[in-house]
């Protein structure tokens, strides 16, 4: 037990918020989004403020691991610093100049690919260990790009990933979950409530692909390792609402025929909005499942047995399911 995480979310938080008010000006300059086909925003307005969350994460943990003795400098530690901020990289050029889809995708599989490599623990026997790269990697590389495509909305990436960060947190507190991750989850959940003020309805800052990619790529790696712990029911209901959406839209799209590397508003919390809810409405809808589903996963982990993880499994596909049906049906 540490008490790392805890002191990693208000360190974090402020380091991010300190950056956006630094870095924000700058950004109304380069990195203007202006509204397209995926939009759910009428006017310009800046992105880029996943940089914040990022570099405030970063710095946190590096901090934070010399002052508890945690040891996160290793190669996996190494790794995994090195991908996000490669894939931060990438994403910083492609909000002010967008990049060939091919070389995005060539990039962010070498990033996944760095850090699964490196990651610690395996979810697969000895005689199926052949099998766990490839489905690492095209689980990984999957994450990494449905963050990106649910990050549509203003306030939605708080909305997902704060219960789970502070949830892998305060797990890590308990001592139920490793140190490393754990303060990196704290870190990250200081970084999204820094960015969350500028971010809310109205958005005044967007966190662009600078923020999306290497978020997707942190919060891949967190769960990870929590199923390679023995928490594999657990990591698979946390991010269940953002998987599940992302796979259902690029599902029907593909059987509709369009071309699903172009730009759209297909996703159910997109038309959700389109259906009479409001944005805070579709947020905090979002917000509470991803808490329920927190809860469905501590039960998992308390009650380690078949029975309690399918019932909690089935569950959590019953609440995502409810809520994906109520955004899909036009409000009276």
């Amino acid at each position: 037990m540490t008490l790392a995480p805890l002191i990693a979310v208000p360190l974090a938080a402020a380091l991010s918020a300190g950056l956006i008010v630094l870095l924000r000006p700058l950004l109304q300059r380069y990195a203007l989004a202006r509204p397209n086909a995926r939009s759910s925003h009428t006017v310009p307005t800046p992105q880029g403020g996943g940089i914040a969350i990022v570099g405030a994460a970063l710095v946190a943990a590096a901090l934070l691991t010399s002052l508890f003795g945690i040891s996160l400098g290793g190669t996996e530690g190494a790794a995994l610093a090195f991908a996000v901020l490669v894939l931060a990289g990438v994403g910083a050029v492609d909000d002010i100049r967008p990049l060939p889809a091919s070389l995005r995708l060539v990039v962010q599989a070498g990033a996944v690919v760095a850090v699964v490599a490196t990651a610690q623990g395996r979810l697969l026997p000895d005689g199926w260990a052949w099998l766990e790269l490839p489905a690492a990697l095209m689980a990984g590389l999957w994450f990494v790009n449905l963050v990106n495509f649910m990050d549509g909305l203003d306030w939605m990436s708080v909305a997902e990933f704060v219960p789970l960060t502070a949830f892998l947190a305060g797990l890590g507190l308990v001592g139920g979950y490793a140190a490393e991750p754990a303060l990196v989850a704290g870190a990250l959940l200081g970084g999204l409530l820094g960015f969350a003020p500028f971010n809310r309805p109205v958005a005044r800052l967007f966190m662009g692909d600078v923020g999306s990619l290497p978020v997707g790529l942190i919060v891949a790696w967190l769960l990870f390792r929590l199923a390679s712990e023995g928490g594999l029911a657990a990591a698979l209901i946390l991010p269940l609402y953002p998987v599940a959406d992302a796979t259902l839209t690029l599902l029907w799209r593909m059987r509709r025929g369009e071309k699903v590397w172009q730009a759209h508003r297909s996703h159910f919390y997109q038309v959700a909005t389109v259906n009479g809810f409001s944005v805070t409405g579709v947020v905090a809808r979002v917000f509470a499942l991803q808490f329920a589903l927190a809860g469905l996963a501590l039960i998992t982990l308390l009650w380690p047995s078949w029975p309690v993880t399918l019932l909690c499994l089935a569950f959590a596909a019953g609440l995502v399911g409810w809520l994906l049906r109520r955004f899909a049906t036009p409000r009276p």
